[in-house]
């Protein structure tokens, strides 16, 4: 009777892996093979793309103290937490959504060097004109920066942990006291990137805007800026020779997964611009519009990385776009 024994594991082992299978979703197979043979999934293969997507974000906001009063709208230090770390920001609050429900538009800043950095730097002047047309504006400064907890030692993880840290922000705005639960995101540079990944992880139409994103793959998107670097990079290709023997980047390259975005966009881009170059935005255009995406492009002659020169355009061009896609009864 021993094969009677045998054909009954056969079979409870079968039903198991399909269970597994199941279960799994969204699973790449190597994924799902990892799960049915029982082995330990490295660190970081929890920031891939594909399991930022299966994971739950959960969060809430908290205003602090105030910072400044105008007449149209209120400025407050805020804080939420992500993933058990401390995240601060600043929020512009019109005066009128203090007492009633409005939409927000999360701010996604670009690069700022730690030393010289300042809650709403990057960010504050845009939030003003939401502000004065009826957006809340939250600007988190991320791990590392303001009053927020210090970011995951390895360069690569801490990188990584914008992403959670952002669709957190994102799920605790549905059920904020002052929010509407309607919510548009503007991202401008390196704001920009994680705007996007945000948008292929959570398959959400959230209305964004993005003002000169680096959009090339993971790991060029970061090597691109070594040159500025005190030691041009030498640490960070170190560190990345040591990654790619664990990781597989493609699993983090923002470009393998556009066709998961169902957001409208808008698109802003300087011809002058010395941090990205137009012909980034010009591909990442072209390639969404090959999958029919929702994107409308403005190029800007003589404008630079901040859109000096156009700036007022480019903020009126931003306020249209919200007051199509996450009106209020502000905005006229």
């Amino acid at each position: 009777m021993k094969w009677w024994w045998v054909l009954v594991f056969f079979l409870v082992a079968v039903l198991s892996a399909a269970g597994v299978w199941l279960l799994a979703g969204q699973h790449k197979t190597s994924e799902v093979a990892s799960l049915i043979s029982g082995s330990t999934p490295k660190p970081l293969e929890k920031y891939t793309t594909n399991n930022l997507s299966l994971r739950e974000y959960k969060s809430q906001v908290f205003l602090d103290d105030l910072i400044a009063t105008e007449s149209a709208y209120t400025v407050f230090n805020f804080h939420f937490d992500s993933d058990g770390k401390k995240i601060t920001g600043l929020a512009h609050v019109p005066n009128e959504c203090l007492e009633d429900k409005c939409p927000v538009i999360v701010q996604f800043r670009g690069y700022v060097d730690i030393e010289i950095y300042k809650p709403g730097v990057g960010t504050s002047k845009s939030a003003e004109v939401f502000a004065r047309n009826g957006y809340i504006s939250l600007a988190p400064d991320f791990l590392g920066y303001g009053g927020s907890d210090n970011p995951a030692i390895d360069i690569f993880e801490a990188r990584f942990e914008t992403y959670v840290t952002a669709l957190n922000l994102l799920s605790a705005i549905r059920n904020w006291s002052l929010s509407n639960g309607q919510a548009g995101i503007w991202g401008h540079s390196n704001g920009g990137q994680i705007a996007l990944t945000v948008l292929e992880v959570s398959g959400q139409p959230i209305p964004t805007v993005l003002w000169a994103p680096v959009s090339k793959p993971f790991p060029y998107s970061i090597l691109y800026y070594t040159d500025e670097a005190d030691d041009k990079g030498k640490a960070i290709r170190k560190r990345l020779a040591e990654f790619e023997k664990d990781y597989d980047v493609f699993n983090y390259d923002l470009t393998r997964y556009l066709d998961l975005i169902v957001s409208p966009m808008q698109l802003h881009q300087g011809t002058v611009d010395d941090a990205v170059p137009q012909k980034w935005s010009d591909e990442l255009v072209e390639q969404l519009k090959k999958q029919d995406k929702d994107i409308d492009y403005f190029v800007y002659p003589g404008a630079d990385h901040n859109l000096k020169g156009s700036w007022d355009t480019v903020v009126a061009r931003n306020v249209q776009f919200f007051a199509q896609h996450v009106p209020n009864s502000v905005v006229q």
